[in-house]
């Protein structure tokens, strides 16, 4: 497995996310949004598994977030998100090109 685990913040889930993967030795790559954003073909990849509405944090407080979650357009959401990494759920994880969003135990079981 080649699990990578993109968060913009060390959050409750991410945490959860990291001590999963720890307690069963799986090695994982963490990816800090705020230094190294996500490029396009990547979250077309994530979207491709989870689509683009999942892969948005919707928060009362961000005005931005419910503005990309109504774009029709796959396109320009995902450059909005890429625009934007603050905008995203996490924990995101990845292995090759299955994805999930958020904290997701039972999916992650299944990966080999």
């Amino acid at each position: 497995m080649n699990i990578q685990i993109y968060a913009h913040k060390r959050d409750f889930e991410v945490q959860k996310a990291e001590r999963y993967f720890k307690e069963r030795r799986i090695p994982f790559q963490f990816v800090d949004l705020n230094k190294h954003a996500m490029g396009l073909k990547e979250l077309e990849s994530v979207a491709r598994q989870v689509g683009v509405k999942n892969m948005i944090q919707l928060s009362d407080k961000d005005w931005q977030s419910h503005y990309v979650s109504q774009l029709s357009d796959q396109q320009a959401a995902l450059e909005a998100l890429r625009d934007n990494p603050k905008l995203l759920r996490t924990p995101i994880v990845r292995n090759g090109k299955l994805a999930t969003v958020g904290f997701q135990p039972d999916v992650w079981a299944e990966w080999k």
